[in-house]
């Protein structure tokens, strides 16, 4: 390995945090050697995991008066001229402006209109180095980090991390955090002051340029936003019915607003809390025995149909598994209005449904509860056990 005589950061790069002489492992070094430090640099001489001198900018002749840790490193042979190992670390102390930092994985939130909320965000950051040999202890010497690349990254890392501490903290709901980036942005800054301190760095600037939600989020809130713009999602359906069958076309497409629209109208939320309401007026039970008779019970499709849009308005389940529970009420439906039921098979698409969706267990066990729903099952039985 060549002898270094001339020790310097000759081309500086603006961007460059720290640069380490020589690049690749530690370089020998003799007395007389020059070395040369530049405006806005301070030269870190580091041996053994540790910084042991730091030199202002300016112009220095090796010897052991200028680095007291040269007695030590050099040996008594050649007359006190023998070469000695080890490295030079160059910080550059300009103010590093526009640093980007953004979460790698999106951030959980607990929002009180959606429930769990997953949000992505990002920003800037502004930060100098404030006393190299901390600096270079802790980052270089701690983490093993000279290359900008690797030391922005670590910074960013601890960013993000705080990050969602913060946000939890703060409280603030889904909606209103557009109007809450400074805030975010100075109880982040505070945050991180004092870590960047116990790093050697001096924290100059924070910003929050966005926080967005992840696109299963974005489509739970366009769709609770529709909600909101139809009003009563029952009384919106049975307007849809009623136009389907002024239109006289009589297509799928009538007959499927048509069924939803009264399947809305009587749903399951509607049939439990009319029977409910009967059970808690006794006095009015002979009335209402006399409306009964005159009402027909509610069929399969009603039932059905209002199981399914008790799932569709789970907006915090997401689409993809409302729709795969939204297909498998219809299958269990389609077993259940079957000329001969099969009882193994109802039994099996019921247990599928409870275990993939526990959630829904009760709103089935009330729908099978129905007297639609009970006559398919009897019909099942009978031909289960051979009574048909």
């Amino acid at each position: 390995m060549a002898i270094l005589d001339l020790v310097e950061w000759a081309n500086p790069n603006p961007s460059e945090i720290v640069h380490r002489v020589p690049e690749g492992d530690s370089g020998e070094f003799r007395l007389g050697s020059q070395l040369v430090v530049r405006e806005s640099q301070k030269a870190v001489f580091y041996h053994n995991g540790q910084a042991a001198d730091v030199f202002d900018p300016g112009r220095y002749t090796l010897d052991t008066e200028n680095i007291p840790i040269l007695s030590s490193l050099i040996g008594l042979v050649f007359g006190g001229k023998s070469p000695f190992r080890t490295e030079v670390y160059f910080v550059n102390l300009r103010t590093f402006l526009d640093l980007k930092w953004g979460t790698p994985q999106p951030i959980a939130l607990r929002d009180p209109d959606f429930g769990l909320a997953r949000l992505r965000a990002f920003g800037t950051f502004a930060m100098a180095v404030e006393e190299p040999a901390l600096f270079v202890n802790k980052i270089v010497g701690g983490q093993g980090l000279y290359t900008t690349a690797d030391i922005v990254g670590y910074l960013r890392g601890i960013v993000t991390a705080r990050l969602a501490d913060i946000l939890g903290t703060l409280k603030v709901g889904l909606l209103d955090l557009p109007s809450q980036y400074d805030e975010v942005a100075a109880a982040l800054s505070a945050s991180l002051r004092e870590e960047f301190q116990a790093l050697g760095l001096t924290l100059k600037s924070m910003y929050v340029t966005s926080i967005s939600t992840t696109e299963e989020t974005q489509k739970a809130i366009d769709e609770r936003a529709a909600m909101g713009a139809i009003g009563n999602i029952d009384a919106y359906l049975k307007f849809k019915a009623a136009r389907a069958l002024e239109s006289g076309a009589g297509g799928a497409g009538d007959a499927a607003a048509v069924g939803m629209g009264l399947g809305a109208g009587a749903g399951l939320g509607a049939i439990m809390a009319q029977m409910m309401g009967q059970a808690m007026q006794p006095g009015r039970a002979d009335a209402s025995a006399a409306k009964a008779a005159d009402t027909p019970p509610a069929s399969l499709d009603d039932v059905f149909t209002g199981l399914q849009v008790l799932v569709q308005r789970q907006l915090a389940v997401p689409q993809a598994d409302r729709a795969a529970l939204v297909a498998a009420l219809a299958s269990l439906q389609q077993a259940l209005a079957a000329a001969s039921p099969n009882l193994d098979h109802v039994r099996a698409a019921r247990a599928d449904i409870t275990g993939r969706w526990p959630w829904i267990a009760d709103e089935l066990e009330a729908a099978f509860k129905q007297p639609a729903v009970t006559a398919s099952l009897v019909r099942a039985a009978s031909l289960y056990t051979g009574g048909g």
